[in-house]
C-alpha cells in the first residue's frame, strides 16, 4: 500500500472514532505540548499526543493516552516510555499496529513528577521520530485504613496473634465488625477468612455501611484472621488483618503440688501451688484465674501460681477450678489435703531373750503407733550397739550406733558366738517417721546379755515337814525336802548349804551355817537334784531357815536373786496355847465337832 493510502485510511479510521478514548489525528491541537520532529529528519512522519497529560496536571490511577500519526510514513512500531529525570526511562510499553493507544497505569509508579517520551519508526526511511510531553505529576493516594475492629469482643485488641480479640460467643450470635479509611474515591470494601460457613458480602459499592455484623449460624471454636481489603475508583486498594478467636470452653487443670508433694503434711500452713501453670486452656484464650472452694458453694480467685491453705490436723478436700480470659469455667478439680502435726508415740521395745546360751540371732522390735498418716517403715529405722554399763547416749564399746541394713521397726542382731558378750548390754535406739514426716527419737534402751545357765530351788517341792516343834534334842528335829533344779543340764560342781538364823535378830547378827554340801561334777546333768536336810529347833522361838545355792557366786548365773528359798520354824514350849503333836487338829475332832453343830441347829427349828 502506498504513502497516500495509508495516510488517507488513519484518517478516515480517526474521525469514524469520534469521541472515543483512542488518539485522532485531525487538526485540533494536541493536548500536550509536543517536541516536533528534528528537520534533519528525511521522515515525513509528524507525531504527537492527542490524549495525554497537560502541562503541570496531576494523574491518578489508570490514565488512557492516545497518539496523533500524521504525514507519509509507513510506521511498524510506537514505543512508549517514562522518566522522572529526563536520562533514565522506562518502558510502558511497544505498540506495533494500530490503533495507537495505550492505558498508563499511574498506580505502578511513585507519586513524583514524570515525563513520557513516545518514539516511532519508519520504516520507510528506517528512522525514529520522536516527541516527549510536558511534565506533569503522579498524585496516587493509596487508601489508609484508620480503623479495623470488632466491637463485642470480651477481651484482647486483634492487633497481632499474639494480642487476639477473643470471643465467648454462641454458634448462632454476631461478631460486630467495623473499618473505617480515608481516601478520595473509596468505593468498597470486602472481608475474607470470617469465621464461616460462608463469607460477608462486599460493603458497597452504591454505599457504605462501615462494617458488617457477620453471623454464619455456625461459629466454630477456633482462631482466625479476617482481612478486610479496601478498594478506590483509582484501582488501588489496601488491606489489613484482624486476629480473632472464639472460646467456648473452659481449661482443664492439671495436677497440682500439695505442699512437700507428698500424700501427708506435718504443717497446717499448706502451700497448694500449680494453679495457673498446671491449667491448659490448649487453642483457646488463655487461663486468666484459679477459684477454690472448700464447701462447693463459696469461691475464691486467686492469679498467682500458689496459694496458701491453713488447715488442722485431719483430711480436708479443696475444690478447684480454673477460668480463661473470657470467662469461661473448666471443670472441678477435688484435692485431697491431709495434715499430721504429731510425731508418732512410742510403746516400747520387744526383744528376745538375750543370754549366753542362744545360738543364732536375737529378733528386735520397736513398737509405735501414730492414729494421724502412720508409720513410715520405709522411712522408719533402728539402731544397736554394745555398752559395757547400759547407761549413756551412746554404746562405749561399740563405739558408735550401728546400723542394722534394713528400714522399719523390726530386726535382728545376728552374733556368731553369745558367749562373748557375758554381761555386757545391747543398747538400742528408734527413729520413728510417719507418712507426713512427723519424727520420733526413743532415748537410749538397754538390754543386758545374761549367763544361759540359772540354777532354783523348786519353790512347790521345797519345804518342811512341821511348822511348829518342841525345843531340844529329842523334840524339836525338822526335816526339810529340797529340790535344786537348773534350767539346761550342768556338768559342774555346786556348793549348797542350809542356815539359820533368829527370826527376831537385829542386823548385827549373822546366818549360821547348820550344813554345807559340795554337790559333785555332773550331780545336775539330768537339771534336777532332791536333797534332804535335817534342823533342831535348839530353843523356843521363831527362827528363819534359808538354803543357799553357791554362795560364793563363783557359778555365772541368768539370776542370783532365787539362788536362796527361805522358811520358818517356831520352837513352842510345852504351855504354849495351840501346841499339838502335829502341826494340824485331828481330822477325827473336827468332824465330830461338825455333827455336833449341825445336831444342835436341827433341834433348834424343831
Amino acid at each position: 500500500m502506498g504513502r497516500t493510502a495509508v495516510t488517507a485510511f488513519l484518517v478516515v479510521l480517526l474521525l469514524g472514532m469520534g469521541a472515543s478514548p483512542l488518539f485522532n489525528v485531525h487538526d485540533a491541537a494536541p493536548s500536550a505540548l509536543e517536541e516536533t520532529t528534528s528537520p534533519a529528519y528525511t521522515s515525513n512522519l509528524q507525531l504527537a499526543f492527542s490524549n495525554g497529560p497537560a502541562s503541570g496536571s496531576s494523574i491518578t490511577g489508570q490514565y488512557q493516552l492516545s497518539f496523533a500519526l500524521t504525514g507519509n510514513a509507513n510506521v511498524s512500531s510506537l514505543l512508549i516510555e517514562l522518566s522522572s529525570d529526563g536520562a533514565s526511562w522506562t518502558t510502558i510499553t511497544n505498540l506495533t499496529s494500530v490503533p495507537w493507544l495505550t492505558y498508563f497505569d499511574s498506580t505502578a509508579h511513585a507519586n513524583g513528577t514524570y515525563n513520557l517520551r513516545a518514539t516511532a519508526w519508519d520504516d520507510d526511511v528506517n528512522e525514529s521520530v520522536v516527541v516527549t510531553s510536558n511534565s506533569f505529576s503522579i498524585a496516587n493516594q493509596v487508601p489508609l485504613i484508620t480503623i479495623f475492629t470488632a466491637l463485642n469482643a470480651d477481651v484482647g485488641s486483634g492487633d497481632s496473634a499474639g494480642d487476639r480479640a477473643w470471643f465467648s460467643i454462641a454458634a448462632t450470635d454476631a461478631i460486630a465488625f467495623r473499618w473505617g479509611a480515608s481516601d478520595d474515591d473509596l468505593t468498597y470494601a470486602t472481608l475474607a477468612n470470617a469465621p464461616g460457613p460462608g463469607a460477608p458480602s462486599n460493603d458497597g459499592p452504591n454505599s457504605l455501611n462501615y462494617g458488617w455484623d457477620w453471623t454464619s449460624g455456625a461459629m466454630s471454636e477456633g482462631t482466625y484472621n479476617p482481612l478486610l481489603t479496601i478498594h478506590d475508583d483509582s484501582g488501588l486498594s489496601a488491606s489489613d488483618t484482624l486476629f480473632i478467636g472464639i472460646d467456648r470452653t473452659g481449661p482443664t487443670l492439671g495436677t497440682l503440688t500439695v505442699g512437700s508433694g507428698n500424700a501427708w503434711q506435718n504443717t497446717g500452713a499448706v502451700v497448694v501451688s500449680g494453679l495457673m501453670t498446671s491449667a491448659d486452656d490448649g487453642q483457646g484464650s488463655g487461663v486468666a484465674s484459679c477459684q477454690f472452694s472448700s464447701d462447693g458453694t463459696t469461691w475464691s480467685t486467686v492469679t498467682t501460681d500458689s496459694t496458701t491453705f491453713e488447715f488442722e490436723e485431719g483430711n480436708h478436700t479443696v475444690q478447684f477450678r480454673s477460668l480463661d480470659r473470657v470467662g469461661n469455667i473448666g471443670p472441678i478439680s477435688q484435692v485431697e489435703i491431709r495434715v499430721d502435726e504429731t510425731a508418732p508415740e512410742p510403746s516400747g521395745w520387744v526383744v528376745d531373750e538375750l543370754t549366753t546360751s542362744r545360738v543364732g540371732p536375737a529378733n528386735v522390735s520397736f513398737n509405735a503407733q501414730d492414729d494421724g498418716s502412720g508409720i513410715d517403715s520405709t522411712a522408719s529405722y533402728m539402731q544397736y550397739g554394745f555398752d559395757s554399763n547400759g547407761v549413756g547416749q551412746t554404746p562405749d564399746l561399740s563405739g558408735r550406733w550401728l546400723n542394722f541394713g534394713v528400714d522399719g521397726l523390726d530386726a535382728t542382731v545376728a552374733l556368731s558366738n553369745w558367749a562373748t558378750k557375758s554381761r555386757q548390754h545391747l543398747m538400742l535406739r528408734a527413729v520413728v517417721v510417719d507418712q507426713a514426716g512427723n519424727e520420733y527419737t526413743s532415748n537410749p534402751s538397754s538390754f543386758q546379755i545374761l549367763p544361759g545357765l540359772d540354777l532354783f530351788w523348786n519353790a512347790t517341792e521345797t519345804n518342811l515337814d512341821r511348822l511348829i516343834v518342841r525345843p531340844g534334842e529329842n523334840s524339836g528335829n525338822v526335816t526339810i525336802t529340797s529340790v535344786l533344779e537348773s534350767n539346761q543340764d550342768y556338768g559342774g560342781s555346786i556348793v549348797v548349804r542350809l542356815e539359820s538364823a533368829p527370826a527376831d535378830r537385829t542386823a548385827a547378827v549373822s546366818w549360821t551355817v547348820m550344813e554345807a554340801r559340795t554337790l559333785p561334777s555332773g550331780t545336775l546333768s539330768d537339771s534336777t537334784e532332791t536333797l534332804i536336810w535335817n534342823y533342831t529347833v535348839p530353843q523356843t522361838g521363831q527362827y528363819d531357815l534359808r538354803l543357799v545355792i553357791d554362795y560364793l557366786n563363783v557359778i555365772d548365773e541368768y539370776d542370783e536373786g532365787n539362788n536362796n528359798n527361805h522358811m520358818v520354824v517356831t520352837g513352842a514350849s510345852i504351855g504354849s496355847p495351840g501346841l499339838v503333836p502335829s502341826f494340824a487338829p485331828s481330822l477325827l475332832i473336827v468332824l465330830f465337832v461338825g455333827i455336833a453343830i449341825g445336831l444342835l441347829q436341827r433341834r433348834t427349828r424343831l
